[in-house]
């Protein structure tokens, strides 16, 4: 899609939400299910993946493990938020490309010691080639790191709730809220 296509795909959308708030809220949805082993499938929208993690965490390294594919959405979310609002903004863009990296203590993960089983921290690195003004670059920075989904989940504070069922009948139900940082 061109970046004229886009732009205008976009400002239909837009103006839709503009004329029916409502329209805004979506659910998004996944299926997953383990395999064997560690291995896992996961499905959504008709899209099929495997996850799996690497030998010295069980897996047979087949594919992305879950702890991976977090740094893949937040680089590839922001991708896409840099495509878009570039549309938006008329900036042309030649690249961009997002380097992700998450450093995790696994002792957490193996209940060996009080610290969290998932990032502690996550670092970024964004690099744009496009004939804009740096000034023109830094608000398209600043809209797409202010208005990217999942940046946003993953620096926020959201509840998660599950209920878990063993043979058809629950027998737990989770109620998490993410610390407030």
């Amino acid at each position: 899609m061109s970046q004229a296509e886009l732009k205008t795909a976009l400002t239909k959308t837009i103006a839709s939400i503009e004329s029916n708030p409502a329209g805004a809220n979506l659910v998004f949805k996944a299926e997953t299910r383990l395999e064997e082993g560690v291995r896992c499938s996961a499905n959504v929208r008709g899209f099929s993946m495997g996850v799996d993690e690497p030998p010295e965490l069980g897996g047979a390294d087949t594919a992305m493990n879950p702890v991976e594919l977090i740094l893949v959405a937040l680089g590839t979310c922001q991708e896409i938020m840099y495509g878009a609002y570039a549309a938006v903004m008329d900036i042309e863009l030649e690249s961009v490309e997002v380097q992700v990296k998450g450093y995790l203590d696994v002792r957490g993960l193996f209940a060996m010691a009080e610290v969290a089983a998932g990032y502690k921290n996550i670092r970024f690195e964004t690099n744009i080639k496009s004939p804009a003004s740096p000034e023109q670059i830094r608000k398209l920075v600043e809209q797409v790191e202010s208005h990217c989904p999942v940046m946003d989940t993953i620096t926020r504070s959201i509840q998660v709730t599950g209920e878990s069922y063993h043979n058809g009948t629950a027998v737990c139900e989770t109620k998490l809220a993410a610390a407030a940082s």
